[in-house]
């Protein structure tokens, strides 16, 4: 059974990540879902991992730069699996013990440096814990974990794959 081509995979791979922005851009749009600070960094995960993808289909790289671009993908994969895990874990804790609200983002941008934005969007708020959308039982980041799942197996596909 003839396996595919590494520049291929790496071109559905680009392509699936361009849907799951699409979905994303849909729920936001057309259901008026919007998203908590824990789910743009997902996005931004998977819009990382999809330039990756893009760019080795484009390139068609031998074995060693096939390990490179999956190395890389899979820093965003992991990123954005470790903020879905997150986010999935604030859902589970009483909305009474997590902080109301975050500043705007245009206001911390201002007036907090780098380190310390980051810290409070990574600690999440009653925002990121609310669920307000299901499919089968499972919320968003329990969808967006099972797309960065996928996303890991297509990395791992690529960096333990022999030609």
């Amino acid at each position: 059974m003839r396996l595919a081509s590494p520049r291929s995979l790496f071109a559905v791979a680009s392509l699936g990540s361009a849907l799951l922005i699409a979905i994303a851009l849909y729920m936001e749009h057309v259901m008026g879902l919007a998203p908590c600070p824990l789910c743009i960094v997902q996005r931004i995960c998977v819009i990382g991992f999809g330039l990756i993808c893009l760019a080795a289909a484009i390139h068609g790289p031998a074995k060693t730069g096939r390990r490179i671009y999956s190395g890389f993908a899979l820093l965003f994969v992991a990123a954005g699996a470790a903020t879905a895990i997150r986010q999935i874990w604030l859902q589970s804790v009483p909305a009474d013990q997590l902080p109301s609200c975050l500043p705007s983002l245009e206001y911390m941008m201002e007036a907090l440096p780098f380190q310390e934005i980051a810290r409070l969007v990574l600690h999440g708020t009653a925002e990121c814990a609310e669920v307000s959308w299901t499919m089968l039982g499972l919320s968003i980041p329990e969808w967006s974990l099972l797309g960065f799942i996928g996303m890991a197996i297509v990395c791992a596909w690529q960096l333990l794959r022999r030609d």
